[in-house]
């Protein structure tokens, strides 16, 4: 890729969007050892922390003063300090870790283990050792918090399932099970707070599931438009067609990645109805066919003004106007950027 440049797509002038809120954009090098901070207000790189080869995921204290980072290089947390991006502690987890959450309470962080029989560790922020490991239903992908902070829900490719975690008791509650491997998830909230639906992307699939909580059942399954299309096989992505959700803060819509359209596409909710989509830019390779910049993860401003999406083959952060759908600018961070995070800023 170093041959190739970038192909915009319209945009929108900084100027014609509002105002957002103050925010750090967290992002992972999967194939590096750099960890890049975005300041939302600027769209610049403010910060890079450095020392971690292959970070995975990325996630905060309540407080906003550690970060905490799961290292696949060397199956620990790597706990960082947010000002001065140093690391003050690395913890040793029981086998390899991919993606990593935090309970709402911020007493708990929680570690998927990508390595069978399947389990998640429990580290206790305040000694910052590992005080158990939960079993699961096979080796864990992502792990993620409900809106309530009643529950951990685990994926696993391998098995087909998500594991949903009683954290009061610290044990597995029920699962659901699927025809494919669980991919990222995202979650809406009732009125009350309270978990209403999963959605859940899987592998071979360019869309996603939806999933009742309360009946623990899946309850529909949405596919993404054929159109745009055309991406994904010479990215070598066609497993992973559709890779990247997530739910705007405000409730009020659905974004999911698509790797074969090049493309994030919104939803309204609660009705699921399909607003449109933004066009990602291009890789133009020399006496090539141009290539997407395989989408991967998502996240907000607190505001929900825009959404910041990752692209492991560009080694860039595409920000996207909620409102217009409309690209509003290119970051460019380290090498193979995959999870991404926000920090909320006072």
């Amino acid at each position: 890729m170093a041959l190739a440049q970038w192909v915009r797509s319209a945009s929108v002038s900084d100027s014609a969007a509002p105002r957002v809120a103050a925010a750090r954009i967290y992002i992972t090098n999967s194939a590096g050892n750099t960890v890049d901070v975005i300041d939302s207000s600027t769209n610049q790189v403010v910060q890079t922390i450095r020392g971690i080869e292959l970070p995975h995921g990325v996630v905060f204290s309540p407080d906003g003063k550690r970060v905490y980072i799961s290292n696949e290089s060397e199956s620990i947390v790597d706990v960082v300090d947010r000002e001065s991006a140093k690391i003050l502690k690395k913890v040793v987890l029981s086998g390899h870790p991919n993606n990593l959450t935090i309970t709402k309470d911020g007493g708990r962080v929680l570690v998927g283990i990508r390595e069978d029989p399947g389990s998640v560790d429990v580290i206790g922020t305040n000694t910052l050792e590992r005080a158990k490991s939960i079993s699961v239903d096979g080796s864990v992908h992502n792990i993620f918090v409900t809106p309530d902070g009643k529950y951990a829900v685990s994926g696993s490719i391998e098995n087909k399932a998500a594991t949903v975690i009683d954290l009061s008791t610290e044990k597995a509650a029920w699962e659901i099970k699927f025809d494919r491997g669980v991919r990222p998830m995202a979650f809406e909230a009732n009125p009350d707070g309270s978990t209403r639906r999963m959605f859940v992307q899987l592998s071979g699939v360019n869309g996603f599931a939806v999933v009742d909580f309360a009946s623990r059942k899946e309850v529909a399954r949405i596919l993404l438009p054929d159109q745009p299309g055309g991406f994904g096989s010479a990215e070598e992505r066609l497993g992973t067609p559709s890779h990247g959700i997530g739910v705007a803060p405000d409730g009020k819509s659905l974004w999911i990645n698509s790797t074969v359209a090049n493309a994030v596409f919104k939803y309204s909710l609660p009705d699921l109805q399909l607003l449109g989509y933004c066009a990602l830019p291009l890789l133009q390779p020399i006496n090539r066919a141009a290539l997407g910049v395989v989408p991967e993860w998502i996240t907000f401003t607190p505001d929900s003004l825009r959404v910041y999406d990752s692209n492991s083959g560009a080694r860039s952060v595409s920000v996207i106007d909620v409102r217009s759908l409309k690209l509003i600018d290119v970051v460019n961070v380290g090498e193979v950027p995959k999870r991404i995070n926000t920090l909320a800023l006072p």
